[in-house]
């Protein structure tokens, strides 16, 4: 990860936002996502916009066609148990119409990214519509 922490930076302003995301989303009783994304002549990741989705088509419509994102998501569950439980999770979305240099771009930051937000687990996605399956996704990998 050296290599990586050496390349692509954070902002002071995106590492509080990241942290500010994974501890006010861990009590969320909805779905909160946030994207990201790398600027390709910065290599600086930051958040694409300032808006906070609750909605996964409304998320599933903002992801772009042909450029990979980053997305973190705090998805709360019940469990078969009755038990909440709320994964933090980053969704790396990597359309597959996207070229060869966003793919090694995204790829090379995404443990980088995956470990400054202190992430559970990440769960790769190549269609923005696979978001209305999220729930399913999430609540069979316990």
């Amino acid at each position: 990860m050296a290599s990586e922490s050496r390349l692509y930076t954070f902002s002071p302003e995106t590492t509080a936002a990241l942290r500010k995301f994974r501890l006010g989303t861990s009590r969320a009783k909805d779905p909160q996502a946030v994207i990201y994304q790398i600027d390709k002549h910065t290599l600086e990741i930051g958040q694409a916009d300032s808006v906070t989705y609750t909605n996964m088509q409304e998320l599933a419509d903002e992801l772009p066609g042909h450029s990979p994102r980053y997305v973190l998501l705090s998805y709360p569950l019940t469990l078969p148990s009755g038990r909440l439980s709320v994964p933090y999770v980053m969704i790396y979305y990597l359309p597959v119409t996207c070229n060869a240099e966003l793919r090694m771009l995204y790829a090379g930051a995404k443990e980088l990214m995956r470990n400054t937000a202190e992430v559970g687990r990440v769960i790769e996605m190549a269609d923005a519509e696979d978001l209305e399956q999220i729930e399913e996704k999430l609540g069979g990998e316990q």
